[in-house]
């Protein structure tokens, strides 16, 4: 069994090691729920803070021209677009990802107008689903939202088939699906995809020219780290650019916005997908976040999530043999950067853990998250962990009576 000294050792030796201090951590606490809203670092503040006492103080809008403002939702396209394997120019920052799905989603159904159908993951995400049905509303031919179990979606790819919407790391296993395998299939069936990369991004690498992908979107609020709420992003693979209509088009997206022209002409390139006025504060921070990335590489990344999820793992089943259930995929090939435990007390587990300064969160009904975040998490912090959950499990502290009622976020 690893050992904690063992643990240290590794530490010493890690080449991520030095962007831990780029972080507010609280000392003695150990944060496993970077797959829920990572941390704020010393970059995010860094530029927050340019953006208000320099660029909004001085430049009051001015800044619209000279602090770059108009293509930030490009500019951070292009910064982010290395990170899901897209070039430049095929990226936009914008919105929540909700709003973005909806706009791919609209704009995508009418690519396949003999078509009535679009596919998704009966255990997706549940506001994909309902975006999905919101926009599927609104199609004038009818369009039918099949929820089926992935594994099966090569009996349901057939010539009624529009669009394909699936989710490239489950939020509740942490299963990583096969984007190139499935995009391929996808494609053959003559339908077109769509993947959401709310847990990748940041955590995985991610290659969407390579995997042939149509379209893509993605949060920068979890492994990005770019804040609460903050901007997400989307991709539109250059054969679509130009084609894709945008659902919900705004002044911004106008070829010609400042001439204030009544008819809507859309702009080139993924600025057609900028709807309104960009939150310039929420960009600000998420800008910063991505400096931090530029700092290593995703294969770097890849490498120490694989053996923080290992040593996980491994003490999870050496300590705690039939107590929980790991649910996340041990193969390396399926796994993303979170494990997850099943318990019957899921929700009481957390509590409890969180109590002693680990935290992580609960999803229903019974799965216990934990998200590892390769830049600032240690190893000795995944056995710490370990530790901690062996003592909540032994004390039966997840029993307490104060942790029967749920709060509002879990």
């Amino acid at each position: 069994m690893t050992t904690r000294e063992e643990c240290l050792a590794r530490d010493a030796r890690d080449p991520l090691a030095p962007l831990r201090d780029e972080f507010t951590l609280a000392e003695g606490e150990i944060y496993l729920d970077g797959n829920s809203l990572g941390p704020v670092s010393r970059e995010v503040r860094r530029r927050v803070d340019q953006v208000i006492d320099e660029e909004w103080a001085r430049g009051l809008v001015r800044s619209w021209n000279t602090a770059g403002w108009m293509d930030a939702p490009l500019r951070l396209g292009d910064r982010l677009a290395p990170l899901v394997g897209a070039r430049a120019g095929e990226v936009l920052v914008a919105d929540t990802l909700t709003f973005l799905l909806a706009k791919i989603i609209g704009g995508a159904l009418e690519l396949r107008p003999r078509r009535r159908v679009l596919l998704t993951d009966a255990a997706n995400f549940h506001s994909d689903l309902y975006i999905a049905a919101g926009m599927a509303r609104l199609v004038a031919r009818g369009v039918e939202v099949r929820t089926i179990d992935r594994d099966a979606l090569a009996a349901h790819l057939d010539e009624d088939v529009a669009l394909v919407m699936l989710t490239h790391v489950d939020f509740r296993t942490g299963e990583m699906l096969d984007m190139a395998g499935i995009t391929r299939a996808v494609h053959d069936a003559g339908a077109l995809m769509l993947w959401d990369l709310a847990h990748s991004t940041g955590a995985v690498p991610v290659d969407l020219t390579g995997a042939d992908v149509d379209f893509a979107a993605g949060c920068g609020y979890k492994y990005l780290n770019g804040g609460p709420g903050a901007p997400a992003f989307m991709y539109v693979a250059p054969r679509w650019q130009g084609v894709l209509a945008n659902p919900l088009p705004g002044w911004l997206g106008h070829a010609r916005p400042f001439d204030f022209e009544a008819t809507y002409e859309s702009a080139p390139g993924m600025r057609a997908y900028v709807t309104s006025s960009p939150s310039v504060l929420a960009l600000g921070a998420l800008e910063g976040a991505l400096a931090v990335f530029e700092r290593t590489s995703m294969a770097e990344v890849r490498t120490k999530s694989l053996a923080l999820t290992d040593l996980f793992i491994e003490l999870v089943d050496q300590a705690l043999p039939g107590v929980v259930e790991v649910v996340t995929p041990r193969a390396h090939d399926r796994r993303a950067s979170q494990v997850a435990l099943r318990h019957p007390n899921g929700y009481g587990v957390v509590q409890a853990l969180i109590e002693r300064g680990v935290i992580g969160d609960f999803r229903a009904p019974d799965i216990c998250r934990f998200g590892f975040t390769p830049l600032y998490l240690r190893y000795v912090d995944v056995y710490d962990a370990v530790a901690i959950l062996v003592d909540v499990m032994a004390s039966d502290a997840h029993r307490a009576p104060r942790f029967a009622v749920r709060r509002a976020v879990t």
